[in-house]
């Protein structure tokens, strides 16, 4: 039920995500669209983090970090993915003020999280491929991780101030959120008070997070471009390059998309082209990245087809167990 303040004003303590505004037809296509992006995206991410945990060959810091990415994207689709494909197929589209504020939170706090991964990974590359002799004392596993749940705890952080500020904000009727999930800059437009301040300090937190983990990331490929192209043998450096060209790919993809999203004011923002960019991001993004690490990496690869050929013999064996014990059934004449 709605509140009234003193100003006589129905306070929202429910939203409707508008979503993807479209006939019924093209919801139902776009659903199973969707839906089947989803389910590829986790099985491929869970191979990963199967493979990197079960494959001796990738239990190296590289892969280590790879397994913490393949989670985080895992979690971070799952926040705004599962609602939308609801809101698709059953077209109940409320939502309640604390899931809204939940799926805030966590959307941004992945999403930083996964900017500091990236920077760690770059960090990791920049250590393997321009002081490579010091990389089995500098880059330890114990040390891969602790970078790891460094980048998860701050992203976490990161994301907490903004969420409690939203948190203590009202929200008017019309109640509609011009998106297909909880963003910052449509629940502001919903919001009955004064929000600039709380804008300026958001942006200047994205731009911190986003622009300062790219920086880093910039910085550290500038170190190995330079250090790989020292290298006096055409091989050499495609070998350098081949090792960081699967995490570049990733940074490149993520960091057009993110950048345009979330570093420009809010007051420029037309919500219709973001819901394109946000379904890239949220959709097709989760599901290019462990094609690229698998196609781009050759010991990744290795493992598929060494955990393919395993599976498949296993599936054999148990064939032929069947049979044997189909025939050992008859009777004797």
């Amino acid at each position: 039920m709605p509140k009234a303040d003193n100003g006589n004003r129905s306070i929202a303590s429910t939203f409707i995500i508008v979503g993807f505004e479209t006939l019924r037809e093209i919801e139902l296509l776009l659903f199973s669209l969707f839906t089947g992006m989803y389910i590829l995206t986790l099985a491929a991410h869970f191979l990963v983090i199967t493979l990197v945990a079960v494959d001796k060959r990738l239990h190296k810091p590289m892969y280590l970090l790879l397994a913490n990415f393949s989670m985080l994207e895992v979690l971070y689709t799952t926040v705004t993915v599962p609602k939308m494909l609801d809101a698709l197929l059953t077209r109940r589209k409320d939502i309640s003020s604390p899931s809204c504020l939940a799926q805030f939170y966590f959307l941004f706090g992945l999403g930083a999280a996964e900017n500091c991964l990236l920077a760690v990974m770059a960090y990791d590359r920049y250590i393997a491929i321009c002081m490579p002799l010091h990389y089995p004392t500098m880059m330890t596993s114990r040390t891969s991780i602790n970078l790891a749940v460094g980048a998860w705890i701050g992203g976490l952080i990161a994301a907490f101030p903004p969420a409690v500020w939203i948190a203590t904000l009202k929200f008017c009727f019309p109640n509609l959120i011009d998106h297909f999930f909880c963003d910052y800059a449509p629940l502001l437009k919903v919001s009955c008070e004064d929000t600039s301040a709380g804008e300026f300090v958001f942006m200047v937190m994205s731009w911190s997070v986003i622009l300062g983990c790219f920086f880093l990331i910039m910085v550290s490929y500038s170190f190995i471009i330079f250090a790989v192209l020292r290298i006096p043998s055409t091989v050499g450096q495609k070998k350098a390059f081949g090792t960081c060209a699967s995490h570049l790919a990733v940074v490149s993809i993520f960091y057009g998309t993110v950048i345009f999203m979330y570093i420009r004011p809010t007051s420029h923002i037309r919500f219709s082209l973001d819901k394109v960019v946000s379904v890239f991001y949220c959709v097709v993004t989760p599901l290019m990245n462990p094609i690229i690490y698998c196609f781009r990496n050759q010991e990744v690869k290795g493992a598929v087809i060494k955990t393919l050929h395993m599976l498949a013999k296993t599936e054999n064996d148990f064939v032929l167990r069947a049979h044997v014990a189909k025939n050992s059934n008859y009777p004797k004449s």
